[in-house]
């Protein structure tokens, strides 16, 4: 009744069917394919349709579930407020202690809700500062005791500040360090919150291995748990990182589903070590990276939820267990060093994504991040992403703000179908461990990191700033990063060379207490690693290597701009324009564009009514590249022309025309001398790469 009395206005007016649309539609596209022409296909196997209705979202498995009802679809909360709004939980990534206090007091002040301390990789595989001087305080914080730690995080009230700690494949060393640190400043550890967690299986994704046994990784998980459980109920232990494989090219299925399969391995080493489910399931922590595909992105943390419950319950776990606590981190894959403020935009789009799908705490990239190590112009720039959203926006203020949309519940339930099927294709093999070891995860991102890379090789994935609408006259930002090398010298000056100690763990005793004695008593990060340490059963596999999406073009573009430096000259590409401005314009602006994001300098003219007058101006340009751009028929009749006068001029001048030719045509074009022929369906960097081999901007 009440959708009549709705439609009551619009009585007037005949409401189609879809069918009658779709009849509509297809006429519009003149014979085209309607399926090619409006039915997305996705990297997950998704084929998007263009319009979704309510029969579409009827009978789906928890449409009518309420928000903090399991499977908690809608999220775990049933009242949304701003004290339930995520938190935000911006990286720091300052290098040394004293530094670190200063910057994270500054940012806290200012907005950040959490402390989010990224680590250096010393600090996280628990090396010998003496062993790695060069590694230190080079991608994050270096702890190497108790008293780094205490400075790290003076006047910080940790009581009232969640924290989060990624403390590599075995966290206890750093947990020590942090339990002490809390300690000697006065906090209660009982009233810690957040996580400091360790997460083996996803070290052992991002490296290939790491310096522990696994079984010895899960002994020391399984203590980090019972100890939370009993001294700091509201802090996580363990971090499932879904990360690595998104930042290796995965789709959000692939994310899906090898992070859950890594859910389950910590949920049966735990519980077969003493751990309860309720206990297990609530110590763990899920990182997923957004990336730029808005609704995929919102639909995966919904969909994450709803498999992570199901899990849960398999276990034995009560509803109330399967309640999922999600850090989402915008993507490292999407950023770029080229045009890096529309990063600021992309990671908008991110976070937004990530609020409404239901993320617990968010980290907005800066947005020079694949740059430099952030500044605090960047860091507020990112930070303030998050508060706008909160407070001007007021995301945090609904439950599930996608709920009911049948495109998104659609797309949820797909999503969550098709992870369901990897993932246990995945447990199959014997679980993720043996899947990892048998390749089976590295070779389905690695087939979605080739399709994503051609598809923007070929363009038909646009990276704004990248492969398409480059800014040729972008100068380097202006923002300079602060130098942090005299401060990790004097660190390191005063760590090098400290007096040795050992320590001897026994297995009657939880692992957290022994640790947390023998750091108040000066061990250091090290010395505990060392200790926890069994050198002999160590898993090697093929890690999942990161890496960014428009690297390619980047390199074209370096590449272009070191022979730039070196020659005095760039390689210019002459635009031989054939007829009046709107004759070769389209054309003309393609080939532009095609060119720019190589970091080729482009050559314009308003064009020639002769075939000579455009010979001799590309000849006179002195560009070792001509392009000729006009219509069809104005190449029938000039092209070949001025193809053999170039050519026969100067040989080694590259040739092209913009634009597909037909077959005859090709063939003509290519029998007067052609060298190439540019035009939509080109392989962009394939074409670019190629140009500068021939010109001696790279080698080959």
């Amino acid at each position: 009744m009440e959708d009549k009395k709705a439609l009551e206005p619009f009585w007037e007016f005949p409401i189609p069917s879809y069918d009658e649309w779709r009849e509509v539609t297809e006429k519009s596209l003149k014979g085209a394919s309607f399926e090619k022409k409006l039915v997305t296909k996705t990297y997950e196997g998704i084929s998007l349709q263009p319009m979704y209705q309510r029969k579409d979202a009827q009978g789906l498995p928890f449409i009518d579930s309420l928000p903090g009802q399991s499977p908690f679809l809608r999220g775990a909360g049933a009242v949304p407020s701003k004290d339930k709004a995520w938190e935000i939980s911006q990286e720091l990534t300052t290098s040394t202690p004293k530094q670190f206090n200063l910057v994270a007091k500054h940012d806290l002040s200012r907005g950040q809700t959490a402390l989010n301390i990224v680590l250096d990789e010393v600090t996280k595989k628990g090396l010998r500062i003496e062993d790695a001087q060069q590694l230190v305080g080079q991608s994050g914080l270096n702890v190497t005791n108790v008293e780094d730690m205490q400075t790290a995080i003076e006047d910080i009230d940790l009581a009232k500040v969640p924290v989060h700690i990624h403390a590599g494949a075995n966290s206890v060393p750093v947990l020590a360090m942090l339990l002490g640190a809390a300690k000697k400043n006065n906090t209660d550890v009982s009233e810690l919150k957040g996580v400091i967690g360790m997460d083996p299986i996803g070290q052992l994704v991002e490296y290939g291995s790491i310096n522990y046994s696994l079984e010895d990784c899960y002994n020391v998980m399984a203590d980090t748990v019972k100890w939370s459980n009993e001294n700091a109920p509201s802090l996580q232990t363990v971090l499932v990182e879904g990360t690595p494989y998104h930042n290796g090219g995965s789709s959000a299925v692939e994310e899906l589903a090898f992070s859950l399969a890594t859910g389950v391995e910590y949920l049966q080493a735990l519980t077969s070590r003493g751990v309860s489910i309720q206990d297990a399931a609530k110590s763990i922590n899920f990182v997923f990276s957004i990336g730029a595909d808005y609704f995929m992105e919102i639909g995966k943390l919904r969909a994450a939820r709803i498999l992570w419950a199901k899990i849960v319950s398999a276990f034995g776990g009560e509803e109330n267990d399967g309640t999922l606590n999600i850090h989402a981190r915008t993507s490292s894959w999407t950023k770029t060093k080229y045009d890096p403020y529309v990063n600021m935009l992309r990671t908008t789009s991110e976070a937004f994504a990530a609020a409404v799908g239901g993320a617990n705490s968010i980290h907005v990239s800066p947005f020079d991040e694949p740059i430099q190590k952030s500044t605090a112009f960047s860091r507020r720039i990112a930070r303030n992403i998050s508060i706008i959203l909160q407070e001007e926006s007021h995301i945090g203020k609904t439950a599930d703000p996608a709920g009911g949309s049948w495109y998104i519940e659609v797309l949820t339930n797909e999503l969550a179908e098709k992870a369901w099927v990897l993932f246990q294709q995945v447990e199959e093999t014997g679980g993720i461990l043996e899947a990892l070891k048998a390749g089976m995860p590295q070779q389905k991102v690695a087939e979605t990191k080739t399709s994503r890379l051609n598809n923007i090789a070929q363009r038909k994935d646009i990276v704004v700033g990248t492969n398409m609408y480059a800014n040729t006259t972008e100068k380097a930002i202006e923002v300079i990063p602060e130098d942090d090398t005299t401060f990790i010298e004097q660190h390191l000056s005063e760590k090098l060379n400290a007096k040795a100690t050992t320590v001897q763990f026994s297995a009657e005793t939880n692992t957290v207490d022994q640790a947390l004695q023998f750091a108040m008593n000066g061990a250091s990060v090290a010395v505990l690693a060392s200790s926890l340490r069994n050198a002999d059963d160590i898993v090697t596999i093929e890690p999942i290597i990161a890496s960014r999406g428009a690297e390619k073009f980047e390199e074209l573009r370096q590449a272009n701009e070191a022979f730039t430096k070196e020659h005095g000259e760039p390689v210019k590409v002459f635009l031989a324009n054939l007829g009046p401005i709107p004759s070769h314009k389209a054309r003309a602006d393609f080939t532009a564009g095609f060119f720019e994001v190589g970091g080729f300098e482009i050559i314009r003219n308003n064009g020639f009514m002769t075939s000579a007058e455009a010979s001799q101006a590309a000849l006179d340009s002195k560009a070792s590249v001509v392009v000729i751009c006009g219509k069809d028929e104005s190449y029938q009749e000039q092209a070949t022309d001025i193809i053999k006068s170039i050519k026969q001029a100067n040989e080694d001048i590259t040739v092209m025309i913009a634009g597909k030719p037909t077959e005859e045509d090709e063939v003509n074009y290519r029998n007067a001398g052609v060298d190439e022929f540019v035009h939509l369906r080109s392989n962009c960097y394939e074409v670019l790469r190629k140009l500068q081999v021939e010109k001696g901007v790279v080698k080959g």
